[in-house]
């Protein structure tokens, strides 16, 4: 499944497509990506589908430069929002040490976003600008748990 992944430039954010069941609804996604000026590397390969988190990290773990992957799954296709999952590439073995990597996860290693904040994400957190921790906080001040850039 990393076939897919080597071809990512350096500055693409990485959206793997791991929902099958509607094509159409796949389409209206990559159209809202492509709106959000994101460069973006799409995996669309079949050979990921119903892949989890964990398959999916382990996959990315050699990437570079990825601190964040976007997941098209099952949710994001049935969601009017298409709301994408973005999953933190953040291992224990990154931090300093338990407490830091604690606080660098502290709402979790994934929440919802819109295709719009994919680019904000993907950007902010290439250049250390701002932590995963804080877009995971912002996901978790709105009722239905999805990040919308502003």
């Amino acid at each position: 499944m990393s076939e897919g992944l080597a071809a990512r430039g350096d500055f693409d954010a990485l959206v793997i497509r791991t929902d099958y069941s509607d094509d159409r609804a796949w389409r209206d996604v990559v159209a809202a990506l492509l709106r959000s000026e994101a460069h973006i590397h799409f995996v669309d390969d079949p050979a990921w589908a119903g892949a989890r988190i964990d398959d999916v990290l382990k996959a990315a773990r050699d990437a570079e430069d990825l601190s964040v992957v976007f997941l098209a799954d099952h949710t994001t296709m049935r969601s009017g929002l298409h709301a994408l999952l973005a999953v933190t590439t953040l291992t224990r073995e990154d931090c300093a040490d338990d407490e830091d990597h604690a606080r660098l996860t502290e709402f979790g290693r994934e929440f919802r976003t819109t295709p719009a904040g994919v680019h904000d994400i993907h950007a902010n957190l290439s250049i250390g600008n701002l932590g995963f921790e804080e877009y995971a906080a912002w996901a978790r001040e709105n009722p239905d748990g999805v990040y919308r850039s502003p």
